[in-house]
């Protein structure tokens, strides 16, 4: 089973790169953040068309939105928590059948938290560390089995995570008390699938600023997107590929799509 974590930064506007990414890669689930598009109009039949039939979502108008999009059966979790209290869809589940049973896929957005790490400060920054907080208590008490999460987590935890560990210490996305927190919440029942094959200190990035004019040049960039498994998942995963190409596409999002691949 190959499995992409994406955050498409508008899956509408960027429909296009889905299309050329499922020709060239034919993964047999997507998980997509930053869909931007309200459930109503959730573009049904161009997914279904480049052979995803299984779908799961939620989506607001403008904002967030995850996906799940699906070439296996899948059901969807509905008795999830609703995060800090609010319905701004950043988390879908699934249990998506395989060869060897269901696997149940985790898919979230987990807030950026604005440029100012104070949480007295910044209400922005409070909501993501309560939102960490939450989801770290949930799946310690929730404890997950034959399970991945995947997802844009806003955080690039360790340092070959980012371009620079000294320089980033005080930048949102980097900063202790974030990095604290989504360690703890990866310990809660995972592991970093992603290390796993390309460990420290080995420079890993999947997000590079639109700000930087030659981004392959400056490459000042940041690992905000995740892939994690339950041990028992973990023997099954072959390889992971970060498909940095896809940040050269025409009108790219500034994030580029991770792929897993499990022997199921």
């Amino acid at each position: 089973m190959q499995l992409v974590t994406w955050n498409i930064n508008s899956l509408r506007l960027r429909m296009p790169h889905l299309a050329r990414l499922t020709a060239e890669r034919r993964p047999h689930v997507i998980c997509l953040q930053e869909t931007k598009v309200p459930n109503p109009l959730f573009p049904h039949e161009e997914v279904r068309q480049l052979g995803y039939a299984h779908l799961h979502y939620q989506g607001m108008k403008g904002y967030n939105g995850v996906a799940i999009l699906s070439r296996l059966p899948l059901r969807a979790v509905e008795d999830l928590p609703l995060w800090c209290g609010r319905s701004d869809c950043r988390h879908v589940a699934a249990d998506v059948e395989t060869g060897s049973g269901a696997v149940r896929v985790h898919n979230f957005y987990v807030p950026a938290g604005g440029d100012i790490p104070d949480p007295l400060q910044n209400e922005k920054f409070a909501h993501k560390l309560g939102f960490i907080e939450e989801t770290a208590a949930w799946f310690r008490k929730h404890p997950p089995r034959r399970s991945v999460l995947v997802g844009d987590l806003n955080i690039a935890p360790l340092a070959h995570d980012v371009w620079s560990h000294k320089q980033l210490l005080k930048i949102v996305s980097h900063t202790p008390p974030e990095t604290e927190r989504l360690l703890a919440w990866m310990e809660a029942g995972f592991q970093d699938a992603m290390r796993h094959f390309i460990p420290e200190p080995t420079a890993l990035f999947t997000w590079w600023s639109y700000r930087n004019r030659d981004w392959r040049k400056s490459n000042r960039g940041r690992r905000l997107d995740h892939i994690w498994l339950t041990p028992d998942l973990l023997p099954a995963l072959t390889d992971i590929s970060v498909l940095k190409d896809v940040r050269d596409w025409e009108r790219p999002s500034d994030h580029v799509p991770v792929c897993a691949t499990l022997a199921l």
